[in-house]
C-alpha cells in the first residue's frame, strides 16, 4: 500500500511576547523571505491581542493560530477567546494544551481534549501539546505520560477529527532551558506516539497524522532533528521570534 508523505509543519509559538512595532517587524521578516510553503506549512501564534494585525499583514499562504481557546462558543467566561471570534478574525489554528497552560492555569489533559474537540467542531485545526518533565523522564515514565495525555484526545476525537490535529511533542525540561532531546531521543518519543496512534485510534491515523517536535529548537539543532522518520517538523519557541526562523523553515530541504 503506497502511503502519501507527511507535509513538514513549523509553527512559532510568540507566547506573552512582542509589540505592535516588534510584531510588525516580524511579519515583515516573514513576507521578504520567500518561504517554501509548497514544501511546508507554516504557522505563527502570535498573543491574542496581535491575531488581528498578524493576519491582515501576513502573507496569506502562511497560517495564524491563537495560543489558547476556550471550549464555548460565548457567554460569561471573562478573559477567554471563544473559536468563533477566531473564525470571524481568519484565524484557522489554535494550540491546545502547551506545558505552561498545564503547569501554571493547571489544565488538566481532559480539559485539553474538551478544549481541543470543541475547537474542532467549530470547524478549526489544531496543534495539540503534550510531553513529560524532566522527574518524568528521569523516573522512566515518559511512555506512560504519553499515553495519560493521549488517552483524553482519543477518546474525544473521531477519526476524521484526526486530519486537522497536529501532535506537538514538547518534553517540558527542553521547552526555554537550552537543552534539547537528542535525535535519538525525539525520535524515540515520536515513533512511540505514532505506535499508541495506530494502537488506540487507527494504523491509518498513526501514518497521516503529523507529529512535531517542540523545545529549544535552533537553527543549530534543527536539521539532524528533521532527519528523523517520525518527525514532520517543529513548535518553535524562542527561536521564530528571530531571523533565523526562516532557517529552521527549510530544516528538510
Amino acid at each position: 500500500m503506497t502511503t502519501t508523505p507527511r507535509k513538514f509543519f513549523v509553527g512559532g509559538n510568540w507566547k506573552m511576547n512582542g509589540s505592535t512595532k516588534s510584531i510588525q517587524t516580524l511579519v515583515d521578516t516573514l513576507n521578504k523571505a520567500h518561504l517554501p510553503v509548497e514544501q511546508v506549512d507554516v504557522v505563527v501564534a502570535p498573543p491574542a491581542p496581535y491575531l488581528a494585525l498578524v493576519r491582515s499583514t501576513l502573507d496569506s499562504k502562511l497560517g495564524v493560530s491563537a495560543q489558547n481557546v476556550y471550549a464555548a462558543k460565548s457567554g460569561a467566561f471573562t478573559g477567554e477567546t471563544s473559536p468563533l471570534f477566531l473564525k470571524d478574525l481568519d484565524i484557522h489554528w489554535t494550540l491546545t494544551g502547551h506545558s505552561e497552560r498545564r503547569q501554571y492555569f493547571r489544565e488538566s489533559s481532559e480539559y485539553v481534549a474538551e478544549k481541543t474537540k470543541f475547537a474542532l467542531d467549530q470547524g478549526l485545526s489544531v496543534i495539540a501539546c503534550i510531553g513529560e518533565s524532566l522527574i518524568e523522564r528521569e523516573t522512566g515514565a515518559t511512555n506512560a505520560v504519553l499515553a495519560s495525555q493521549l488517552e483524553p484526545l482519543a477518546a474525544a476525537l473521531t477519526a476524521a477529527d484526526w486530519a486537522r490535529v497536529v501532535l506537538a511533542y514538547e518534553p517540558v525540561w527542553a521547552i526555554g532551558t537550552g537543552k534539547v532531546a537528542t535525535p535519538a531521543q525525539a525520535q524515540d518519543a515520536h515513533k512511540y506516539i505514532r505506535s499508541w496512534l495506530a494502537k488506540h485510534v487507527s494504523p491509518a491515523v498513526a501514518q497521516a497524522t503529523r507529529i512535531i517536535y517542540g523545545g529549544s529548537v535552533t537553527a543549530g539543532n534543527c536539521g539532524e532533528l528533521a532527519r528523523m522518520g517520525d518527525i514532520d517538523g517543529f513548535l518553535v519557541g524562542g527561536a521564530s521570534l528571530k531571523p533565523e526562523f526562516t532557517q529552521i523553515v527549510k530544516a528538510r530541504l
